[in-house]
C-alpha cells in the first residue's frame, strides 16, 4: 500500500470532459491546448545529446566517461568518497502551469556506483532551486536507496517522489539533472538508458464521469497473477509483505508478462517455502529507506529497468486512453484509493493501492490483476468501469497515475490527438 498525499488546494475546479477523440496515427505535442475541463498532462523524454555535460558522454544513453570531481556522501552505511559526472538537461517548456512533476528513469548501475536525479522548475518568480527526486542504486552495498524529505520552500516541496508546486507557483518549465557516482579510480560505468518527466495540472473533482470505449472491449492480456497477501510477514526489513507490497507485486506481474523477471539464481536467498520469491526480490530492490516502503513509484520503474525494459510514470486522463495501451498489448499498472464499498467486488478499502489493468470485458468493465487477494488464483477481478475510473482519477486518489512498462522494441500506440502527449 502507498498512502496517497492529496494536494488539491491549488487545482482548478472544472470537471473532466466526458469524451475524447478517436485514435489517429500521430502524437500530439507539448503545448497543444486541451479542451476545456480536460486534465493537463504531458510526458517528455530527455534527449541526452542536448543539455550540458560535465564528465558524461552519450552512446546508448548517458554514461560516466570522466570524473568531473569528487565528493563525500554519508548515510547509514557510513561516509564514503565518490567521483562523479553530471548532465544538466535543457529547460523544457510545458505550455501550461503544472502543479506536479514526476521524473522516472531506467539505468544500468553496477556495484560500486549510484545515481541522483534532480529537478528544478521555472515559475512566475524565476527558477527554483534544485530538488532531489531520488538517490538510486540497484544493490545495497554502496548507498541506501532513498527519497529525500525536508526540501520544501516557498516554490515547491517533494512528496516522496513528486515535485509539488506551492500555491500560485505553477511550473511553466523545468530542467532535469543527473549525477552519476562511482568508486574513485574505478572503471565502473553507470549508464542511464532512459529518463523522462511527467508534468500535470489536474482539475479538482470529487467524481469523474465514465469515459467512452477505446477499442479494447473484449481484450484480456495473459499477465501472470501474483498475490501480495501470501507474503504477509515476510522480510520486515523491507516492510513485511502483505498490504505493503502492492507496488512490487504489480511490477513483478508485468515483468513476468514480458518474461523478464528474476532468475532462480537471483532469488536463491529467499526462504525456500516462499510461493513466489520474485515478489520478495522486487520488494527488496524497490525499498525506499526514507519512505520506509516499496511503494516509491519511480523506484519501481528503475527496478523494472534492470531487465532491459523501457518504463516510465505518467498520468492517463481516462480509461479510453488506457484502452489504447491494452489494444497495443501493454498492461498498465494503476494507483487508486477508495473506501470499502466504493469499488464493487474489491471487498476492502485503501488509502493507496497499486494493481494491474490487464483488459476489459465485452461490455467495457475493467479486468484487473489485483494483488490484494488471498491467493494467486483469486487475483483476477472484474471491476465496474464507472466505479474504477472514478476511484482512480478523482482528486482524493492518484488522479490517474500509471506505470507503463514494455520492451524497447514493442511500440507504444499513438496518444490522444489534440492533447499533449502523455507517453
Amino acid at each position: 500500500m502507498r498512502t496517497l498525499t492529496v494536494l488539491t488546494g491549488f487545482l482548478s475546479t472544472v470537471l473532466l470532459a466526458t469524451a475524447l477523440t478517436t485514435p489517429a496515427a500521430g502524437q500530439a505535442v507539448a503545448g497543444t491546448k486541451p479542451a476545456p475541463g480536460t486534465a493537463d498532462v504531458v510526458y517528455q523524454r530527455a534527449v541526452f545529446a542536448s543539455g550540458t555535460s560535465d564528465g558524461t558522454a552519450t552512446s546508448d544513453g548517458l554514461f560516466f566517461a570522466t570524473a568531473a570531481g569528487t565528493t563525500s556522501y554519508t548515510d547509514a552505511l557510513g561516509a564514503k568518497t565518490w567521483e562523479y559526472a553530471r548532465w544538466t538537461g535543457p529547460e523544457q517548456a510545458l505550455g501550461f502551469p503544472a502543479t506536479e512533476l514526476i521524473a522516472s528513469w531506467t539505468a544500468d548501475v553496477p556495484a560500486g556506483s549510484w545515481m541522483q536525479i534532480e529537478a528544478r522548475a521555472r515559475n512566475g518568480s524565476g527558477l527554483t532551486k534544485w530538488y532531489v527526486l531520488g538517490r538510486w542504486a540497484y544493490g545495497e552495498g554502496d548507498i541506501r536507496r532513498t527519497s529525500v524529505s525536508g526540501q520544501g520552500d516557498a516554490d515547491a516541496n517533494v512528496a516522496v517522489d513528486t515535485l509539488v508546486a506551492a500555491r500560485g507557483r505553477g511550473f511553466e518549465a523545468y530542467q532535469l539533472r543527473v549525477t552519476l557516482y562511482r568508486t574513485p579510480g574505478s572503471a565502473v560505468t553507470p549508464r542511464v538508458r532512459t529518463l523522462g518527466a511527467m508534468a500535470s495540472r489536474v482539475p479538482e473533482r470529487k467524481t469523474v464521469p465514465v469515459s467512452p470505449g477505446g477499442g479494447a472491449w473484449g481484450t484480456e492480456l495473459k499477465v501472470p497473477r501474483r498475490s501480495q497477501n501470501v507474503h504477509q510477514g515476510h522480510y520486515p526489513e523491507w516492510d513485511g509483505g502483505g498490504q505493503a507490497w502492492c507496488s512490487p507485486t504489480s511490477t513483478t506481474m508485468v515483468l513476468g508478462y514480458w518474461d523478464r523477471w528474476p532468475s532462480a539464481r537471483d532469488t536463491a536467498w529467499v526462504n525456500p517455502s516462499d510461493p513466489n520469491p520474485e515478489v520478495d526480490y522486487a520488494a527488496r530492490h524497490t525499498y525506499d529507506h526514507a519512505y520506509q516502503g516499496a511503494g516509491n513509484w519511480p523506484f519501481n520503474i528503475a527496478y523494472a529497468g534492470r531487465y532491459g525494459v523501457d518504463a516510465f510514470i505518467t498520468r492517463l486522463r481516462t480509461l479510453t486512453e488506457l484502452e489504447r495501451l491494452i489494444t497495443a498489448g501493454i498492461p498498465v499498472i494503476t494507483s487508486q484509493s477508495f473506501k470499502k464499498g466504493e469499488l464493487p467486488g474489491a471487498g476492502y478499502g485503501t488509502n493507496g493501492h497499486i494493481m494491474v489493468v490487464v483488459g476489459f470485458t465485452a461490455t467495457g468493465d475493467v479486468i484487473a490483476n489485483d494483488p490484494a487477494s488471498s491467493s494467486n488464483s483469486a487475483v483476477r477481478r472484474v471491476y465496474p468501469r464507472a466505479d474504477f475510473e472514478n476511484v482512480w482519477l478523482r482528486s482524493s486518489s492518484s488522479r490517474g497515475i500509471a506505470y507503463v512498462i514494455r520492451p524497447p522494441g514493442h511500440a507504444l500506440p499513438p496518444t490522444t490527438p489534440g492533447l499533449p502527449a502523455n507517453w
